[in-house]
C-alpha cells in the first residue's frame, strides 16, 4: 500500500473578492502522476500553490510528505517540492548561461551565503543530461527557444532533487513538436526518479497520457476525478468547459488529424 505524500482537506483559499479554492479535498499517494484539468479560472494553479506551501488558507487542512503545513514549516518543505511554471518570456540580455540557471535549483538547498561545491556541480550537469540540453550548456538563456527554456527549467527543478514534481501548465505557448517533446520528458522522468508528480492544464492536447488519474476543476471546486479513459468522455468536457458536444468531439477529431 502506497503512502498519502499529499493530503488536502476542505481548503478554501480567496483572493480579495475572487474564491479561488471552494472547499477542496485531494489526496495523492506516492509515486501517482495525477492530471489536475480544466478551464482558465478553475483553481488549478491554487491548488498547486497550497501543495507548495505558499498559498494562504481561508479555512481547510493540508498535509505534504506527511507533514502537517504551517506558516512556520512551509520553507524547509518546499526544498522537497520541485515546481515547473508555465514558459516564461526572458530578456535575451539577460547575463546567466543555462548552467548557471540549473544551478538556482540548488540555492534553496545550500542557503543563500554558501557557494556550490563540485557535488552541486555534478548534480546539475546530471539534470542537464537528462533533459538533453548538455550541448547548449554555456548558451545564454534568453537565447534559447521556447521548449529549450522549459527543458532548462525542469532541469532547474530536479536539481533541486525533489520528491514532488509540479507542473503548471509547463506546455502553454508552445509549438505541437515542442509540446510533444516536453510531454514526453516528463513522463521518461517521473518514471525513471520514481516522483509524485501533479500536472496542471487548460488544454486536453498538453495532457500526458502517462496520468493515473484525472482530477476535473471547474468554478473553484473538484468536479470530478478518476482514471482518464472513464472520465474524459465528451459528455464530460461538454459540461466541463461549456461546450456542445458536437463542439467537443469537433475538437478531438482535429486533434487526432494533427
Amino acid at each position: 500500500m502506497r503512502a498519502t505524500v499529499i493530503n488536502i482537506e476542505d481548503a478554501v483559499v480567496s483572493y480579495r473578492e475572487d474564491i479561488a479554492l471552494r472547499g477542496v479535498s485531494l489526496k495523492v499517494e506516492s509515486g501517482e502522476f495525477v492530471g489536475i484539468v480544466g478551464p482558465n479560472g478553475a483553481g488549478k494553479t491554487t491548488l498547486l500553490t497550497i501543495v507548495n506551501g505558499l498559498g494562504k488558507l481561508l479555512s481547510g487542512r493540508v498535509w505534504v510528505l506527511g507533514n502537517y503545513l504551517t506558516p512556520s514549516n512551509s520553507h524547509s518543505l518546499r526544498k522537497k517540492v520541485g515546481y515547473v511554471p508555465q514558459v516564461e518570456n526572458i530578456d535575451p540580455r539577460m547575463p546567466m548561461n543555462v548552467r548557471e540557471v540549473v544551478m538556482i535549483g540548488r540555492y534553496g538547498l545550500l542557503g543563500l551565503f554558501r557557494k556550490p561545491g563540485k557535488h552541486d556541480w555534478e548534480i546539475v550537469d546530471e539534470m542537464l543530461e537528462l533533459v538533453g540540453m548538455t550541448h547548449l550548456a554555456r548558451r545564454p538563456i534568453g537565447h534559447l527557444s521556447g521548449g529549450e527554456q522549459q527543458r532548462v527549467a525542469i532541469a532547474r527543478c530536479l536539481a533541486q532533487e525533489p520528491e514532488l514534481f509540479l507542473l503548471d501548465e509547463p506546455t502553454a505557448s508552445l509549438d505541437w513538436k515542442a509540446q510533444t517533446e516536453i510531454l514526453e520528458l516528463v513522463k521518461r522522468i517521473h518514471g525513471s526518479r520514481r516522483l509524485t508528480t501533479l500536472f496542471v492544464t487548460h488544454d486536453l492536447n498538453a495532457l500526458p497520457v502517462a496520468c493515473d488519474r484525472v482530477v476535473l476543476m471547474k468554478d473553484g471546486l473538484i468536479w470530478s476525478e478518476g482514471s482518464p479513459d472513464k472520465l474524459l468522455t465528451d459528455d464530460n468536457l461538454s459540461q466541463l468547459y461549456d461546450m456542445p458536444v458536437s463542439a467537443v468531439k469537433r475538437r478531438r477529431r482535429e486533434t487526432i488529424l494533427v
